[in-house]
């Protein structure tokens, strides 16, 4: 449900408020079941008839479920950022995540979360990316990408001050990110042979070192060496200015930033409210949608839903694409050399 203050609820009550959705998928909603009322009764949206669960054992199949998983009276302060939103938006994940990882649902949808609130010695996370790699991560590394449509922008690094981005990057690194990301192209988007392009650090690629070094010294020998080691299709690095300004990412599959604006502002200039937060590399499938708590329209009823529509139909598609891949992938076709006799 995501923080209680912000427009999450909001967006969730528009999205299952279409009666065909169930006909798509079972929904369940983690949180309060009077936090949902709550937010429906004041911007006058249209009754939803809910059934009201306490674990996945009694979910009903073509009904909206909501598992209340709050253990008391959310305090609901619209447009107010507070520590009590932060809790409740922890417990409904923790418990959406655990029940996930338990095959109580397929996929993870999160609603917007405030990071200061939800923060904490009991959750010493910056947000999601972080905690799922943690929890559910099983020795794999996280990789966050915004997708919408063809455009698909993964970050080398994500939820860290920018004065420690050059120090945190290394051909290990990179060269994780590049596997991670390479693979999620195939297995979750279904893409056979896909074309990467890595965005330089520093202005103009770094000029030959004039403006930097790191695209000589680190990120050029990264995509030689996912090349020539994994046949990974890597290409750059390129400026990010010009890659996105010359719509040059339209002619790749993905592009990795190395940074979180670097790569997200451009993508949100281009998409905004339609893109969708893909979280790659997990066991789990886990969307949201590309926007914040909104804490500015909450309550007001005007919040778009189409981020978090886009958010389910894309954990949807990964799902699936996985189901395939890993079908496809189990036994493979093993490739024996050919003997040729020579003719005497």
């Amino acid at each position: 449900m995501g923080d209680t203050n912000g427009i999450g609820p909001e967006v969730i009550l528009k999205v299952l408020a279409a009666p065909e959705i169930t006909e798509l998928f079972t929904p369940v909603v983690y949180g309060s079941p009077r936090v949902l009322n709550f937010h429906r009764k004041a911007m006058s949206l249209p009754s939803l008839n809910v059934n009201v669960i306490y674990n996945t054992d009694d979910v009903n199949d073509g009904a909206v479920n909501v598992l209340d998983c709050c253990d008391d009276e959310v305090k609901i302060d619209l447009g107010e950022p507070g520590k009590a939103a932060g809790r409740a938006a922890r417990m409904a994940l923790e418990r959406a995540v655990a029940d996930v990882l338990a095959g109580g649902c397929d996929v993870l949808v999160t609603a917007p979360v405030n990071k200061d609130n939800i923060h904490g010695e009991d959750f010493p996370y910056t947000g999601h990316t972080d905690y799922l790699e943690a929890v559910a991560g099983k020795g794999e590394h996280a990789l966050m990408m915004l997708t919408a449509g063809n455009l698909r922008v993964a970050l080398a690094t994500v939820h860290q001050p920018l004065a420690t981005v050059p120090s945190s990057l290394s051909v290990d690194l990179l060269c994780n990110r590049l596997r991670t990301l390479d693979k999620a192209l195939r297995r979750d988007f279904a893409i056979e042979r896909p074309r990467i392009a890595v965005l330089a650090l520093n202005p103009h690629a770094g000029e030959n070192g004039l403006l930097g070094d790191e695209e000589q010294q680190i990120i050029l020998p990264a995509i030689t060496t996912v090349a020539d080691e994994d046949r990974i299709l890597a290409f750059g690095p390129y400026a990010a200015d010009g890659f996105f300004g010359t719509r040059r990412w339209s002619h790749f599959d993905a592009a990795l930033a190395m940074y979180h604006d670097q790569g997200l502002a451009p993508f949100k200039a281009i998409a905004m409210g339609e893109g969708v937060n893909c979280t790659t590399g997990l066991p789990l499938v886990r969307t949201s949608p590309d926007h914040g708590t909104g804490y500015d329209i909450a309550g007001k009823g005007v919040a778009d839903e189409q981020s978090m529509r886009s958010a389910i139909y894309t954990a949807i598609d990964v799902w699936r694409n996985r189901q395939a891949y890993d079908v496809a992938a189990a036994n493979p076709l093993q490739r024996h050399p050919v003997e040729h006799q020579t003719e005497k």
